[in-house]
C-alpha cells in the first residue's frame, strides 16, 4: 500500500502515473537503470519534448557498487524501488517541498518532530520554504556542501541543488551536534532535486528557462520506517524471501546468529535482483550486464550452500534451490512488474541452468581455493609477508572454475588473505589479446622504444579522406630494432609521419597496399614496398608491416603511399554491415543483447554477442531481411567528431569496457544506428549491395557468434552457391525447387539400403558363428564353455549379433569373446557372458576394456555384455590370446 499511496497522492495533484522502465535502459551510455529519473533524461536534457507536464513512477533499479555492504548494513541493496514525482517545467521548489511534507506527515503519518531536512549550503530559497512555510524548526534544517546536496548530470548540462528528508530513530539524543550521516540515528528517505541551472564549459552556472523537479523516495527505506523494523531486509518487500531461504536451510531467522542473518539477507536481496534482471532479458554470461547477473547468482549459490541449502525437498531432484526461492520473488512481483509472472518459466529455467553449471565446478574450485589460501598463509608466515593470493591464481579460478573475482576476494578476505587485483587484470588483458583475431600485434623493441617515441610523433591519419598520400619515413625497424636503411627482400616495420593506411583497431583489420620511392633527380621509381598489415603501437604511432619488393628505403626518404582500394572497400562494406547487423539483432532478439567482440575483414565479418540460446532459422532470416532492407534504402551515412559526453548525450552506442578519448568519432546510419567508431565506412548503404549470414554458433557460455559476408564477398558467395545448386540439379536431374524432396527421397532409399545391408551382414555373421560353436572349450569343474575367436572383417553390429547367438547356443554357463578388423586401422571387440559367469564375479565390461587397450583403444558395457574398439589391428591376435588366458584363469580361480 505504501507504493500505491505515493502514486495516488501525486496523481491527485495532476501527475500522470507512468510504468517502471526496464532495468536495461534505452540510454546506451548507462549500464543499468540506477535511478527513477533515467527514463526522463532526454526530456531533462531538452532532447525530447515533454509528453506530460508532470509524472509519478515506481521505478525498479539496480546498483552493484556497494555489493560488499549488502546484508551488513541496514539499508544497502542491489535491487530497490525508487518512488518519484517529476515536473517538466510545471511546478518547482515551493510545491515540491510542500507536497513532500504533506505526503510524509499527513498521508504516511510520520511524526513531524522526527523529520530532519538538509539543503544545499547556498540554497536560501529552499531553507526559507522549509522554515517559514512548512514550519520545520531551524535546528532541524542542515546546510550541506556540494558533494551531498548538489546534483549534476555531467561536466556540463542541467544541474541544481538538492534537499533531502531524514527520519530520526533517536530523537532523545537532541539536536546539538546532530550528524545526518550517522546511520545509527538517521536514514535519508526522500531526495528532492531542483534542476534550475545549466553548467557551462567554464563551470559557470546560468538559470534554466525551464526549471524541473526530480525526486526519489526509496521504497524499502520508507517501508522500514512505516513498518517499524530494524532494517530494510525485514520489510514485507524482502522478508518473505529471507523466510523461505531460512526454512530451506532449516534455521530460524529470529534465533540465528549475526553471520547467518547476514547470509540470509544477501540471499533475499540478490534473488530479487537476478529475477528482475532475467525478466528484463539479461542472461548470465561473462561480459557486461550478463556478468552482473552471473556474479549475483553465484554469490547466492555459494552463500546458500554455505548455510546448508540443498534443493527444496520437493520438486527439485537435482539439488537446486534457486528456482524455489525465485517462486517467492515472483509471487511478490505483481505490483512491481506484472510481466514477471508471465516470464516465470524462462526465469526458473535460466536460474536452474546457471545454478547447475556453477555447482559442477564449485566443489573443485573451492577445494583448489582452500589449497591456494593455505599456501599463501604458510608462505607469508615463512617469509614474514602479508598473505596474498596471486593474480594468476585468481584468474585460474575465474577462467577455469567460473569463480567471479569478487567471490574469490570475499572468501580470501574471510581467511585474512588479500588478492592481487593488478596481477588479475594483467592476466585478463593477456587473455583478451590472445582471443583477438589472428593478427600479430607489432611491438617496438622494449630496449629502444623510449628513444623512438622521443623522436617520432604520432602518425597523422589521412585515410578517411584519401587512399593516397605523400609521406616521410620517420623510422625503420627490423625485429624491433631501429635501422637506417633496408634493402630488397627484407621484412621491415616502417613508421611514417602521415599515412592513408588504416591501422587495426575496433575489430577492423589493417589496410594493405604499397609504398613507392623515387630518385631525387629524374623522379624515376627506385623502390617498391608491399604493406601487408598496419598496427598501432605506443599510443598512436602507426607501424606498417612491409616487405621490400624492389630497391631499398632509408630513414628520411619521401615516399608515396597507396592503399589497395578494393580491399579497403571490402573493409568499409563489412564494417557498416556490422553496425546494421547489431541494430537488427537488437530489433529481433531484444535490446538486452550486447556486443562481445567483432572482426571486420576484407572478405567477411564476424560479430560476437551475448545471448542464451541459438537463433532460430526464422530469426536469422528476419535479421538478414532487415539488414538488406536498410541497404536497399540507400541511406547516406553521417560522420561527426565531437566531445565524448556530447556523443553519449546524442545517444551514440559505446561498447562496454572500451576506452575513449575526449574527442570521439560518431558514425550514424540515420534512423538505424549511431555508434562511437573510428573505423572506415561506406558513404551510402547502397554500396554494401547485399548481406548474407553464413553461420551462427555458440563460442562460450552465453556468447553467440555470427559470420556474414557483404559487398563483393556477398556476390561471390551467392554465385558460388548458385553454381553448387546448378550441379546438384544436374546430378539429381530435377529443378531447383524440387531438390529438397529429391534429396529426402535419396536419403530414405540410402537408409533402407544400409539397414538391409546391416541385416544381411548380421545374418552372415551369425551363420559364420554357428560353425564356431563346436570349437568351444570346457573349463572344469564348473563346465563353463568358453569361445575366443577372430571373426575376420565382420563389422561391429555383426560381431554383436554373433556373440549374442553364440552365448545362447552354448548355454549357461558360457563366455564368448570375439574380435574383428572391419576396416583399415579399426578393431572391434565384444564380450558376452551368461548369467552363470556373471554370478562368478566376472564382468564383461571390465574384462573387454583391458583387452582393448592392447589394440590401442578402450570400451566397456554391462556385466553380461560389452563392446570395445581399437586402432591397431596388428595387435588383435595377441589381444585375443591374452583374452583366452585371462578368461580361463578367472574362471579357474573361482573354483579354487
Amino acid at each position: 500500500m505504501i507504493r500505491r499511496r505515493f502514486l495516488d497522492f501525486y496523481a491527485a495533484r495532476g501527475h500522470k502515473i507512468l510504468p517502471s522502465s526496464s532495468l536495461v535502459p534505452d540510454d546506451p551510455t548507462v549500464f543499468l537503470t540506477i535511478a527513477g529519473m533515467l527514463q526522463f533524461k532526454p526530456i531533462f536534457l531538452g532532447k525530447e519534448p515533454r509528453r506530460v507536464p508532470c509524472a509519478t513512477t515506481s521505478q525498479k533499479c539496480i546498483r552493484t557498487n556497494d555489493i560488499e555492504n549488502v546484508g551488513r548494513t541496514s539499508r544497502h541493496q542491489t535491487f530497490f524501488e525508487m518512488l518519484g514525482n517529476f515536473s517538466f517545467g510545471d511546478y518547482f521548489k515551493k510545491d515540491a517541498i510542500k507536497w513532500a511534507w504533506e505526503l510524509t506527515t499527513k498521508e504516511y503519518g510520520l511524526p513531524p518532530e522526527r523529520l530532519w531536512i538538509s539543503v544545499f549550503e547556498d540554497d536560501d530559497e529552499a531553507f526559507s520554504i522549509w522554515l517559514t512555510e512548512v514550519g520545520v524548526p531551524k535546528e532541524r534544517i542542515k546546510r550541506m556542501g556540494e558533494d551531498d546536496n548538489f546534483w549534476t548530470s555531467g561536466a556540463t548540462g542541467p544541474c541544481g541543488p538538492c534537499s533531502e528528508m531524514y527520519y530520526d530513530f533517536h530523537p532523545e539524543r537532541g539536536s546539538l551536534n546532530a550528524d545526518l550521516n550517522d546511520d545509527s540515528r538517521f536514514i535519508e528517505f526522500y531526495n528532492l532535486v531542483f534542476m534550475q541551472y545549466n553548467k557551462n564549459d567554464d563551470g559557470s552556472l546560468e538559470p534554466l528557462k525551464q526549471k524541473n523537479i526530480d525526486t526519489g523516495m526509496g521504497l524499502e527505506r520508507i517501508a522500514r520506517i512505516l513498518q517499524n523494523v530494524p532494517n530494510n531486509y525485514e520489510t514485507d518487500l524482502i522478508f518473505p524471501i529471507i523466510e523461505k531461504a531460512a526454512s530451506m536451510a532449516l534455521v530460524s531467522y529470529s534465533t540465528a546468529d549475526d553471520a547467518m542473518t547476514t547470509n540470509l539477507k544477501i540471499i533475499g536481496d540478490h534473488m530479487r535482483a537476478v529475477v528482475y534482471l532475467i525478466s528484463d532479458g539479461v542472461i548470465p554470461s561473462n561480459i557486461g550486464r550478463g556478468y552482473v547477473v552471473r556474479r549475483l547468482i553465484r554469490r547466492v549459490v555459494r552463500t546458500g550452500r554455505l548455510i546448508g541449502m540443498r534443493g527444496d525437498g520437493h520438486e527439485n531432484s537435482d539439488d537446486t534451490f534457486l528456482p524455489s526461492l525465485a517462486e517467492t520473488v515472483i509471487s511478490l512481483s505483481s505490483e512491481i512488474d506484472p510481466d514477471v509472472k508471465s516470464r516465470r518459466k524462462s526465469i526458473l529455467g535460466e536460474l536452474q541452468r546457471e545454478e547447475l553449471r556453477f555447482v559442477q565446478t564449485l566443489g573443485r574450485g573451492e577445494k583448489l581455493l582452500d589449497e591456494l589460501l593455505d599456501e599463501a598463509l604458510v608462505s607469508a608466515a615463512d617469509n614474514g609477508d602479508n598473505p596474498c593470493l596471486s593474480g594468476k591464481n585468481v584468474f585460474l579460478l575465474y577462467d577455469t572454475y567460473g569463480f567471479p573475482v569478487e567471490i574469490t576476494a570475499e572468501i580470501a578476505n574471510e581467511r585474512g588473505v588479500t588478492v592481487d587485483m593488478k596481477g588479475f587484470d594483467v592476466e585478463m588483458e593477456n587473455q583478451r589479446k590472445q582471443s583477438q583475431a589472428a593478427h600479430n600485434v607489432i611491438k617496438l623493441s622494449v630496449g629502444n622504444e623510449n628513444e623512438i617515441v622521443k623522436s617520432i610523433p604520432d602518425t597523422e591519419f589521412l585515410g578517411y579522406e584519401s587512399l593516397f598520400a605523400t609521406a616521410v619515413v620517420k623510422g625503420l625497424l627490423i625485429n624491433g630494432n631501429p635501422v637506417e636503411n633496408v634493402s630488397e627482400g627484407s621484412d621491415v616495420e616502417i613508421l611514417l609521419d602521415r599515412t592513408p593506411f588504416y591501422a587495426e583497431s575496433g575489430g577492423q583489420i589493417g589496410d594493405n597496399g604499397f609504398l613507392y620511392a623515387y630518385e631525387e633527380e629524374g623522379g624515376e621509381q627506385n623502390a617498391v614496398i608491399e604493406i601487408k598489415d598496419v598496427q598501432k603501437s605506443l599510443g598512436n604511432i602507426f607501424v606498417h608491416k612491409a616487405t621490400i619488393k624492389q630497391g631499398s628505403v632509408e630513414v628520411g626518404k619521401k615516399i608515396d603511399a597507396a592503399v589497395d582500394g578494393k580491399l579497403r572497400q571490402g573493409a568499409k562494406v563489412h564494417h557498416t554491415a556490422t553496425h546494421l547487423l547489431q541494430s537488427a539483432l537488437k530489433s529481433v532478439i531484444g535490446s538486452e543483447t550486447s556486443q562481445a567482440g567483432s572482426l571486420v575483414a576484407f572478405d567477411r565479418l564476424r560479430f560476437d554477442f551475448s545471448f542464451h540460446r541459438p537463433l532460430s532459422e526464422e530469426e536469422l532470416l528476419e535479421i538478414e531481411s532487415l539488414v538488406n532492407q536498410w541497404i536497399s534504402n540507400a541511406t547516406h551515412l553521417e560522420t561527426n567528431v565531437m566531445a565524448l559526453q556530447d556523443a553519449k548525450n546524442a545517444g551514440a552506442t559505446a561498447m562496454f569496457g572500451e576506452k575513449y578519448g575526449e574527442q570521439v568519432r560518431v558514425v550514424e546510419v540515420p534512423g538505424v544506428s549511431m555508434e562511437l567508431c573510428g573505423g572506415t565506412h561506406v558513404n551510402n548503404t547502397a554500396e554494401i549491395r547485399g548481406f548474407r549470414i553464413i553461420s551462427e554458433q555458440g563460442i562460450a557460455s552465453g556468447i553467440r557468434r555470427i559470420e556474414a559476408v557483404a559487398g563483393d564477398a556477398f556476390v561471390e558467395y551467392v554465385c558460388s552457391r548458385d553454381n553448387y545448386m546448378r550441379h546438384l540439379c544436374s546430378s539429381l536431374k530435377v529443378k531447383a525447387e524440387d531438390v529438397n524432396s529429391r534429396v529426402e527421397t535419396v536419403l530414405e532409399e540410402l537408409r533402407t539400403t544400409r539397414n538391409e545391408v546391416s541385416s544381411l551382414r548380421s545374418k552372415i555373421a551369425v551363420l559364420k558363428a554357428a560353425t564356431l560353436a563346436s570349437k568351444a572349450a570346457i573349463i572344469e569343474p564348473q563346465n563353463v564353455r568358453i569361445l575366443v575367436e577372430n571373426m575376420g572383417d565382420v563389422d561391429a553390429d555383426g560381431l554383436k549379433s554373433a556373440a549374442e547367438h553364440l552365448v545362447g547356443a552354448l548355454q549357461d554357463p558360457a563366455a564368448v569373446i570375439l574380435g574383428s578388423c572391419p576396416g583399415e586401422g579399426k578393431v572391434s571387440l565384444v564380450a558376452a557372458f551368461s548369467p552363470g559367469v556373471v554370478k562368478m564375479g566376472i564382468q564383461a565390461g571390465k574384462f573387454v576394456g583391458g583387452i582393448a587397450k592392447l589394440c590401442g583403444g578402450g570400451g566397456g558395457g554391462k556385466p553380461n555384455f560389452a563392446q570395445a574398439g581399437g586402432r591397431k589391428p596388428e595387435n588383435l591376435p595377441d589381444a585375443l590370446e591374452k583374452a583366452r588366458a585371462e578368461i580361463v584363469s578367472s574362471i579357474s580361480s573361482k573354483s579354487s
